[in-house]
């Protein structure tokens, strides 16, 4: 059975920065400082995001030495698109209930 995505993955997602540094890492892992270079933001601000990333469980992080790599979760994308491809292709609807009535955008003429 497939994990349900948190809140917090999709909250991280709602920031265009946060989404910049996705990006980045689709190339592969990146420090925290190759990451804050990118930015015009202050290293605070950066660490901020890249911690809320991290809490979302969209990125893991391995220490080497004195830098920290961030790398994407892809398992967690996964459950994010597979969640998403739920709102587009629901379950089968039970017949026994009927079908949904289209709503007209336009008003009835009567």
């Amino acid at each position: 059975m497939l994990s349900q995505p948190s809140n917090a993955a999709f909250k991280a997602l709602g920031d265009e920065t946060r989404r910049e540094i996705l990006k980045m890492l689709r190339n592969g892992a990146r420090t925290s400082g190759e990451i804050a270079e990118q930015f015009n933001s202050s290293w605070p601000t950066i660490s901020r995001h890249l911690a809320i990333l991290r809490d979302a469980g969209l990125v893991i992080t391995e220490r080497q030495g004195q830098e920290i790599y961030y790398e994407l979760n892809s398992s967690v994308f996964q459950d994010l698109v597979q969640h998403l491809m739920t709102w587009v292709h629901p379950a089968p609807r039970d017949r026994a209930k009927g079908p949904l009535r289209k709503r007209s955008s336009r008003p009835q003429e009567g």
